[in-house]
This record gives C-alpha cells, sequence and structure tokens, in this order.
C-alpha cells in the first residue's frame, strides 16, 4: 500500500510534473482479467497500456465493506479505523475538521491533509450518514463520525494518463493515424460486423478503479482537479459529511450527466446494440443512458467544442468513432458539465476517448470487454486521467427480460435546502433552481452556509462558463 498525497504534492504547491510517458506497471487482483489484446494495442502510442493498479483494500470508512448490492449482507463486516468518537490509534487528529468545522472555505490551509476528512475517502464521507444503508456517524453526530484509514491511499500516477496527448482530438487522430497506416479505418458491413450485441455487466468490486471513490484520500483526488474545481470538491464533500444536506441529481429526477455511465452506483448494466453505422451502449442509472456512436463522422469544430449538431451541450454529449480491427475507438464531445455521485465536478469542456477491445476465452469466444476511458477537460482537470472497466458478457440482446428504459417520476424536492419526500396532492413552497447551472451549489449556499466567508469567483461558482 502506498503512502498519503501531502500538501507539498498538490498542483498549488509544486511545480506541473509531466504525465508518465511509460506503460503503468499492472496488479491485477481480480481473476478471469486476462484480455487477448492485440500486438497493434500494445504498442499504440494510444491505447493498450497496461491497466491500473488494484489495491488489497480500500480506504474506508465504509459501512457495507466490499458489498456492492442492494442491502446490508447478515455477515456483513464494516470497514473503518475507528468510530463512535475514537481516533485510530497514532494519528493526531486535527482541532478543526470537516465534522467540525464552521466554515470550510477558511480551512483551505487544511484541505490537503487527509484528517481534515478524518481519512476518508470521497465515498466515504457520501455514506457515512446512511446513504448506502449502514451509516457510520455515530450517537452524537457528525463529531462521532467514523475514521478511514491514513495510512492507505492511491497512487495519483496510477490515475493520470498514461499516453502523450493534452487533448482528446490529438488523442483521437493519433489513434486514427494509426488505423491509417494498417489500411484502415477497418470498413464492416452487418455481416461482417462483430459480434458484440449483448447483455453486459460491469465488474463492480470498489477496488476495481478509482473513480469509484473508495480507494483513494480525499487530497489525492484534489491533486488532479484545479484549484476552483479543487473547492467546488470540498464543497462537496462539506455536504456530504458535516452538514448532511447531499444534493444528488437522481434524488431529484435532474439529469444523470455524463460522468454517470462510469460510477460505481449507476451504469454497471450494459446493452449493445451494434450496426455498421451507429452503435447504441446503453446504460442503466436512475435515468435510461444512451451513448449513441455514430461510426465514420467527423466533429464540425467551428463552435465552443467539437460537435454534430447545435452549438448547445447535450446532458451526454454527442460521440463520432472507427474501427481499428477489432477494437471500437471513440470520441466524446459537446458536453454539459454537471456532477455525479462521490465524484468530481466537470465542465462543459470535458470530452473523452474511449477504447472498446474484446476479451476472449481460450476457444476464441467473447467473454467480454475492456472499456479504457481517457478524460480531457482543461477546465476542471490539471492532468488527462483514465479510466479501465471491464464488461463481463452476460447473454443476448433478446434473452431474459427486456432492458428497462426507465422514465424517473419525480417524488424527492429540495425543500428548505433538504431531500424531502413528497406525496401525491400535497402543496409545498419550492424554489427551482437553475438547472443549467451548478443547482446543488446554489441550494447549498442558499440554506446551508449562511455565516461563511462568501467564495471569491463568484461566477466560477454558479455556472460553468
Amino acid at each position: 500500500m502506498t503512502t498519503m498525497t501531502s500538501a507539498s504534492d498538490s498542483p498549488r504547491c509544486r511545480p506541473h510534473r509531466p504525465r508518465p510517458h511509460v506503460a503503468l506497471a499492472a496488479v491485477i487482483a481480480a481473476a478471469g482479467m486476462l484480455a487477448s489484446f492485440s500486438t497493434a494495442a500494445q504498442t499504440s502510442v494510444g491505447r493498450g497500456a497496461p491497466d491500473p493498479l488494484v489495491p488489497d483494500a480500500i480506504v474506508g470508512s465504509e459501512g457495507k465493506g466490499y458489498y456492492v448490492g442492494a442491502g446490508v449482507p447478515e455477515d456483513n463486516m464494516p470497514i473503518y479505523a475507528a468510530r463512535d468518537g475514537a481516533t485510530p490509534p497514532g494519528v493526531e487528529p486535527l482541532p478543526t475538521d470537516i465534522f467540525s468545522t464552521e466554515d470550510f472555505y477558511r480551512d483551505e490551509e487544511l484541505w490537503f491533509d487527509p484528517r481534515y476528512y478524518r481519512c476518508n475517502s470521497p465515498v466515504g464521507l457520501e455514506q457515512i450518514w446512511g446513504a448506502y444503508e449502514y451509516p457510520l456517524i455515530g450517537d452524537d453526530p457528525p463529531a462521532t463520525a467514523a475514521w478511514g484509514y491514513c495510512d492507505r491511499d492511491y497512487p495519483r500516477e496510477e490515475i493520470v494518463s498514461p499516453y502523450q496527448f493534452d487533448t482528446a482530438k490529438a488523442h483521437y487522430e493519433a489513434l486514427l493515424g494509426e488505423a491509417r497506416e494498417r489500411g484502415g479505418p477497418t470498413s464492416y458491413t452487418q455481416a461482417t460486423l462483430p459480434d458484440w450485441n449483448g447483455r453486459y455487466v460491469r465488474r463492480r468490486d470498489k477496488r476495481l478503479s478509482w473513480f469509484n471513490g473508495g480507494i483513494l484520500q480525499v487530497p489525492t483526488y484534489l491533486s488532479l482537479l484545479t484549484p476552483e474545481y479543487q473547492k467546488r470538491f470540498v464543497q462537496q464533500m462539506y455536504h456530504y459529511s458535516g452538514s448532511n444536506a447531499a444534493q444528488w441529481p437522481g434524488s431529484y429526477c435532474w439529469p444523470e450527466g455524463f460522468m454517470r455511465r462510469l460510477a460505481q452506483y449507476g451504469g454497471a448494466r450494459v446493452n449493445l446494440v451494434m450496426t455498421p453505422d451507429l452503435i447504441l451502449d446503453m446504460r442503466i442509472a436512475a435515468k435510461t443512458l444512451i451513448t449513441q456512436i455514430h461510426i465514420g463522422r467527423e466533429f464540425n469544430e467551428e463552435g465552443v467544442v467539437p460537435r454534430l449538431g447545435p452549438d448547445i451541450p447535450q446532458w451526454l454529449g454527442e460521440t463520432i468513432g472507427f474501427w481499428d480491427g477489432d477494437a471500437l475507438i471513440t470520441w466524446t464531445s459537446n458536453i454539459q458539465g454537471w456532477i455525479s455521485h462521490g465524484a468530481h465536478e466537470f465542465s462543459n469542456k470535458l470530452q473523452s476517448v474511449e477504447i472498446y477491445t474484446p476479451l476472449r476465452d481460450g476457444n476464441g469466444a467473447l467473454t467480454g470487454l475492456r472499456h479504457e476511458v481517457v478524460l480531457y477537460d482543461e477546465e476542471a482537470f490539471v492532468d488527462p486521467v483514465r479510466i479501465v472497466h471491464y464488461l463481463d458478457r452476460q447473454a443476448d440482446l433478446n434473452e431474459g427480460d427486456p432492458f428497462e428504459i426507465i422514465e424517473c417520476i419525480p417524488q424527492t424536492y429540495p425543500v428548505d435546502g433538504h431531500a424531502t419526500p413528497m406525496v401525491p396532492g400535497q402543496t409545498f413552497e419550492y424554489t427551482l433552481p437553475d438547472i443549467f447551472g451548478r443547482p446543488w451549489a446554489e441550494i447549498w449556499e442558499r440554506y446551508h452556509e449562511e455565516g461563511m466567508e462568501a467564495p471569491s469567483e463568484q461566477q466560477g461558482l454558479f455556472g460553468f462558463d
């Protein structure tokens, strides 16, 4: 296990560190993760780098331990270093932390000390009041909030992209260039198209991705973000924990946003519908998430960001792609800035390059897909970051119950700054937030930050401009 990220290693306190240009060492903890990658992918400048490190344990705290399903199993083993007001052995608590502060904005000098969050991971803070059915906030909240493990963290270099690109465009064009050098891009008919049609489930162990939010300390997460987005992330962490006023988009049937398709809780069930011209990546969360991959199209680059349609951001963006042999390579742009469970906010400048490659057994039969995602957001990120997921094939498209197309019906509203269930026929006063701004922050600042020092960048706090 690796050591903690310190304040001196934050992007605000050190020179910019170049991204590594060598392949990352891979440690794969789960069985069955052997993939039949092509030689071309392994030697590519932009895809096929070894998987990021998989640690032995999560940071905590986590009331449901390693369990990822609904409910709490009878033999549940919560993960925490100390709880109910105790401090872990050998750890000296800070006089003020995120559970006791009167103004988290004024604590900026503490933001890069893991003890400010009681060494909880981002998801540890998100669930500490019982959001995932097992609270660890204690009998005298928030003073009795549990601690995570201060000696556990995740290496930043395993999160940032191993590739030498600063933009999604440059990354995509490099991969397209490689395909052309091999006589591509590969053109398929419906008869020759790789038969990926089917139902998949993403592997959901909490240790498999930093984006699940359970294997890294909050300061390490902050080191990935620009100063403005660091501030936004600490604001989010405070309202998950100290104020217990989380504003999750799914609670209100707000849009789920682009990054929800990659989150630990949401987007794990996937249907792929394949045609030569258009591929649908369909996922389930509080709403149905559909990525339309337009094969062979090119972006119009005359607007603010590359796009296919009008110069208006889309909640799930717009996606183009091509085939390089049996690898599907995509570029998504024109994304509406938003937020995701336990994860950072992202801006309208977010773009992704994604690579789907097949996994096969010893007989050559398709068993699943490796989904490599590289994220670019010059407004939110210090460096591009990478996520690697595995999708295990479960069945054909037409087997079992139909894929659910979900309509989210609002029954909970942010009344007086708290998510409040309402019943049919009930009349109540409700202030409609600006859904195209940062509605969660608008609610926090109106109802839960009285007396706090107003942030200096007002425009940045209330919009994605």
